[in-house]
């Protein structure tokens, strides 16, 4: 381009003529003066830089173009001692401020009449070569993630674990900032409705560069609830169930973007300018989404960018799905096993009663393991100690129908054994699938005394303070319930005042590898503690026997007091 009658007689050349040499060429040509401003630029580089040429013309690279890496020292030191140099140059440029481009480009001194006047370049742009391995190695970034994922996301059965899983694997290879938000679960503490056209999401899980950390005070935290105004990006992308890519947004697009307007100032302050959000759903419904942002010089995030996201976000999604549908079933099991195993009640004042229930798999929390307290006439009481097949929810309800029928069959009149027949037989007609283990002991306040019958239990424990414990292997033990073969005999038991009558699970003795008579045999080594405490006894027994165990363990001691004379009677 050439520049007006007064500048071109300040130019150490002909401009006309280089226009005829450079000004066809594909080549970007320029001429700098020795403080490094634009003399001349051919049509080439007025294309490459994106800016018309007369805009060139008496301003330094770096003025024309601040993105752009100049390499100046490089330029300085051809114009000191004239050796020609070939430099790479790299940055932004006005034609496209977003992505970085790079040329190669070989300098020479321009010298008139033995003065230096300047220096001369051509370059040449190299961006599809460095484009294509950039691609390639974002390939390889990309690939690595979804390789990875597999092993990295889903170790568990815990929803907030699995989503920090997937927040830790795509920072900072796919994101500066990731969150997880998920709905609030329908089994749970209630959370405070929200405003109409307003979606309330739980944080599950929020992860950043370190060099963002500091920064996170104004975009939220883990665990808290976050309410997104209507037309949010989040609500767009679980209405239509597709991500939602918002590149270089501006303030007032960003402002309704976000969860509401006074986000604004925090996410410009962490210098964002990029997000996705990718819907985390799967065949039943959305479980909540994906959140991706970039800040700073990071690029804008690309169509591959985002296939990516969505796919880790589908794997993520079947595992999240897993854990969403455990924690359900397990927050019902659990508020049901509370319910039916709270501490039950003395049926009398003067019997003292201690209770304890310990999961083998502390994750499950709930099992089959059950026991209660009936209070029966005359100051008689009937107690159970029960085991359901298997765990969770199932096994949950199915201890919870053993023990409403198990009251329902406790009659004044009948013995244990009869109890157990009839349970058995409505069992049985039920199409409860699930059989159960019981004891019953029926103990006669004032006899000294108790009836016995067992549904394939384990036989109890007479802890006598001063003869110590005996296993009362002479009761008669028939199958177990839900069978309908009957068969049940009641067995009478005769101790001393003070006798504690201890009930268990075969969790609490059954080991791999070692024969359940001799385990049982273990428990006539059972004595009570100083000062004779039932909680104590409880506390030792599971101390001593509850390491190893792989089933639910429950226990329940029992004993009579004299409420005349204060001491302990038989239970």
């Amino acid at each position: 381009m050439q520049a007006d009658a007064d500048a071109d007689s300040r130019l150490p050349f002909d401009p006309r003529a280089l226009a005829a040499l450079v000004d066809g060429t594909m080549a970007g040509v320029a001429v700098l003066d020795t403080g490094l401003r634009y003399l001349y630029v051919n049509p080439a580089l007025e294309r490459i830089n994106g800016i018309p040429a007369a805009e060139h013309l008496g301003r330094t690279v770096i003025e024309v173009l601040p993105g752009l890496d100049a390499r100046e020292e490089m330029l300085r030191a051809v114009l000191a001692d004239g050796k020609p140099r070939e430099i790479t140059v790299s940055g932004f440029t006005a034609k496209d401020a977003t992505v970085r481009r790079f040329w190669q480009g070989v300098f020479h001194r321009l010298e008139c009449e033995g003065r230096v006047v300047g220096v001369a370049g051509i370059v040449l742009e190299v961006m599809p070569a460095d484009q294509e391995q950039r691609a390639l190695e974002q390939a390889r970034r990309h690939l690595t993630l979804l390789d990875t994922a597999a092993a990295r996301i889903g170790t568990t059965l815990d929803m907030d674990t699995t989503c920090a899983e997937l927040v830790d694997l795509v920072v900072p290879g796919l994101a500066d900032i990731a969150t997880v938000e998920v709905f609030p679960p329908d089994v749970a503490a209630p959370v405070r409705p929200a405003p109409p056209g307003v979606l309330r999401l739980r944080r599950a899980a929020l992860r950043a560069v370190p060099a963002l950390g500091d920064e996170l005070h104004g975009f939220g935290l883990t665990g808290e609830y976050i309410d997104y105004q209507e037309g949010a990006a989040v609500q767009r992308c679980l209405a239509s169930n597709q991500p939602v890519v918002e590149n270089l947004t501006p303030d007032e697009q960003l402002a309704r973007s976000a969860p509401g307007p006074e986000r604004l100032s925090a996410y410009r302050a962490l210098g964002m300018h990029s997000a996705v959000i990718v819907p985390v759903t799967v065949r039943s419904g959305p479980l909540g989404v994906l959140g991706l942002i970039r800040a700073g010089d990071s690029p804008l995030f690309t169509d591959e960018d985002v296939v990516i996201a969505r796919e880790l976000a589908g794997r993520a999604a079947v595992d999240l799905d897993h854990a969403r549908r455990y924690a359900h079933e397990h927050t019902i099991a659990l508020e049901l096993q509370r319910s039916l195993l709270s501490e039950p009640r003395p049926p009398h004042p003067h019997i003292e009663i201690a209770t304890r229930y310990l999961p083998a798999d502390r994750s499950v929390m709930v099992g089959g393991d059950w026991f209660d307290v009936i209070p029966l006439r005359d100051g008689r009481h009937l107690k159970a100690m029960g085991d359901v097949m298997g765990h969770g929810v199932e096994a949950a309800v199915a201890m919870s129908h053993y023990r409403s029928l198990l009251r329902m069959f406790a009659d004044d009149e009948l013995p244990p054994h009869r109890i157990l027949e009839q349970l058995d037989r409505m069992v049985e007609r039920s199409g409860l699938d699930r059989a159960a283990t019981c004891l019953l002991a029926v103990v006669d306040r004032h006899g000294g005394a108790c009836e016995v019958a067992s549904a394939g239990h384990l036989p109890p424990v007479l802890i006598d303070p001063r003869a110590g414990a005996r296993v009362c292997e002479e009761m008669t033990v028939g199958p177990p319930l839900g069978t309908g073969f009957g068969g049940y005999r009641t067995t009478l038991l005769e101790f001393d005042p003070g006798t504690v009558l201890f009930l268990y699970t075969d969790g609490l003795v059954e080991r791999r590898g070692e024969d359940i008579d001799v385990s049982v045999g273990r428990l006539e080594e059972l004595v009570l503690p100083e000062g004779g405490s039932l909680e104590n006894l409880l506390d030792d027994v599971l101390e001593r026997f509850g390491p190893g165990a792989e089933d639910d363990i429950a226990v329940l001691a029992s004993r009579s007091r004299n409420p005349g004379t204060g001491t302990h009677d038989p239970t």
